[in-house]
């Protein structure tokens, strides 16, 4: 019986799954059904790739097939030009990229607000990946309506005493403009000891961005690892994404060793996209 590339994936994303993940359930094909539906979208913080210049980072993409991403400033420096800035926009959409957001943008004073949301608009950003105190959120909010450039807040873990969880965020936004949201870090959050599946479904009405990393154990000291080789529930966080109907980006962040990180962002991509084409 010959056995295709696709299937052949399938079947090891399937052994593997059933092997670490004690949750995995095969999904009716009722559900799988309505789950085919429903399509996520696989991009990157280029975070990830802190390492490698501008031109490595569109190529890698590109090889993975990854259109969508976020630049951290290593990519897009925030004191460049004008001039660079439009440079570097129109190459990456020369070579069939979209480049929807910049982050984590760290906003600690009223003077930086004006200076990063001036920066987004130059880059054509649709989004702010962020981080910011409580009382810059009015002036945030502000910012938001006058630029039409959405905010989602970045929770950091346990080491975060502004906004550590899904929660210490939306208690702090859920009653601003609707453009002001959560990007869930679904790694930090597991290192707080949630569900990162849960807290998607709790939250699903203001999340408008996702880094999907694996932790290696679920405790604050819990260190990052390839997508499918740590402790994180990865099925149960795609089945959750896609039983709320997520339509942002769902961005891979792999953290563990910056020097040859696109072995293991391949590999977690592979990952992640042979599970989502299993349930």
């Amino acid at each position: 019986m010959s056995v295709t590339r696709k299937n052949f994936i399938r079947s090891i994303a399937l052994g593997t799954v059933a092997a670490s993940t004690s949750s995995f359930t095969v999904l009716s094909k009722s559900n799988k059904k309505s789950f085919e539906e429903h399509q996520l979208n696989i991009g990157l913080a280029s975070y990830t790739l802190r390492k490698y210049s501008l031109d490595e980072v569109i190529d890698i993409s590109l090889g993975l097939n990854i259109k969508d991403v976020a630049f951290k400033s290593f990519h897009l420096p925030y004191e460049s030009t004008d001039e660079e800035i439009r440079f570097i926009k129109d190459k990456v959409k020369a070579r069939g990229l979209n480049l929807y957001g910049g982050g984590v943008i760290y906003m600690k004073t009223p003077e930086d607000i004006e200076t990063y949301f001036n920066y987004a608009k130059k880059a054509g950003f649709k989004m702010i990946i962020g981080v910011t105190t409580h009382e810059l959120l009015p002036q945030i909010e502000k910012k938001v309506k006058e630029t039409d450039i959405k905010l989602a807040i970045h929770n950091h873990g346990p080491e975060d005493k502004i906004f550590p969880s899904p929660k210490s965020v939306y208690d702090k936004i859920k009653n601003l403009d609707s453009r002001i949201g959560l990007c869930m870090d679904l790694g930090h959050t597991f290192r707080l000891n949630l569900d990162p599946a849960e807290e998607l479904k709790k939250y699903q009405d203001r999340l408008l961005d996702v880094h999907l990393k694996d932790i290696n154990e679920q405790i604050p000291e819990g260190k990052p690892v390839e997508i499918g080789r740590g402790k994180m529930d990865i099925p149960s966080i795609l089945k959750a994404l896609k039983e709320i109907k997520y339509s942002g980006v769902v961005g891979i962040e792999y953290e563990k060793d910056g020097e040859h990180a696109k072995f293991g962002l391949a590999e977690s991509i592979g990952y992640v996209r042979a599970v989502i084409d299993m349930i």
